[in-house]
């Protein structure tokens, strides 16, 4: 007996980094809402990639008193598993065709290990056409792109413009300090910070913590520059540990810090990319992309 054919339901798993932050997460729950605004009815799963911070999470849903304390996080933090564990959820619920859209800012290292495993599991088959369990996956690019990616960075220039605005205003020079990597090129970053400069005529330094460019870097272009302060701010999707200790924390070695240090009037802002709607559409419009290139209907889209 031929086993009937049916129409594979698609569903979305939203990846992110992670926060062990009670107050960043509020990013990473907005990019979900807008999700699930976007594309009503459709199955969506939050993933963590990092498996410290899922540990973090899990530790904390078994802590009675830590869970009373805070009683607006959602159970499905507490829950998080990593985008494996969420697209097996869904294939279980009998979703085939997955779209994953992350939330991270280059194509890096860790976009490349999710990419890997995302098409992996697309690419299992099975003897049977119906036992097969994904019938088509697709990932999302991360903000500043990979191929092709210069609509996608003309658009985060432009969602920029309040960064440029407040230090425009405060007569500083805008610093962004992004994660980065040691072990592939950052070369999205030197882009985004020349038409940073090109569109608005202000001072634009972006640093890295890993890789470069790096701090001095940075110390090197706002000497070039003339600049007598700095508005500093993280170039991450969650204002979560780098910039809250890397970037503005009290120790010696944090930017905050060695800039003041540089005679520089420092105005550290503790707020990340996740936290500007312009931002996260163009997250959904990676999103949307992905799924018309697979060939994934999300049914109930928007008008």
């Amino acid at each position: 007996m031929k086993h009937p054919e049916s129409v594979p339901q698609s569903a979305i798993v939203l990846a992110a980094f992670g926060t062990t932050y009670p107050a960043t997460l509020e990013p990473i729950l907005a990019m979900l809402r807008d999700i699930e605004q976007r594309y009503p009815g459709i199955p969506v799963r939050l993933a963590f990639t990092s498996n410290f911070i899922r540990r973090k999470w899990h530790e904390r849903a078994a802590d009675a008193a830590y869970r009373r304390d805070h009683p607006n996080i959602p159970q499905q933090i507490f829950a998080v598993k990593n985008v494996l564990g969420a697209m097996a959820d869904l294939q279980h619920e009998g979703c085939r065709h997955i779209v994953v859209q992350p939330v991270l800012i280059v194509d890096g290292e860790e976009y490349r290990d999710l990419v890997a495993c995302v098409e992996a599991l697309g690419a299992i088959r099975a003897h049977k056409p119906h036992l097969q369990p994904f019938a088509k996956v697709a990932i999302g690019k991360p903000l500043l792109g990979s191929f092709h990616h210069r609509e996608q960075l003309d658009a985060l220039v432009a969602a920029l413009k309040p960064d440029i605005d407040a230090a425009r205003a405060a007569g500083a020079a805008l610093v962004y300090m992004g994660h980065g990597n040691e072990h592939m090129a950052q070369g999205a970053y030197y882009e985004l910070e020349i038409l940073l400069r090109r569109q608005y005529g202000i001072p634009v330094c972006i640093g890295l913590v890993e890789g470069l460019p790096d701090f001095e870097t940075v110390q090197e272009k706002l000497v070039a520059a003339g600049a007598r302060s700095v508005l500093l701010k993280p170039l991450m999707y969650v204002a979560g540990d780098h910039a809250r200790n890397d970037m503005a924390g009290d120790e010696e070695d944090s930017w905050l810090t060695m800039l003041q240090g540089d005679g520089y009037t420092v105005t550290p802002v503790l707020e990340g990319l996740g936290q500007n709607p312009a931002v996260r559409r163009i997250f959904l419009d990676c999103l949307e992309q992905a799924a018309q290139e697979a060939g994934i209907a999300l049914e109930g889209t928007h008008g």
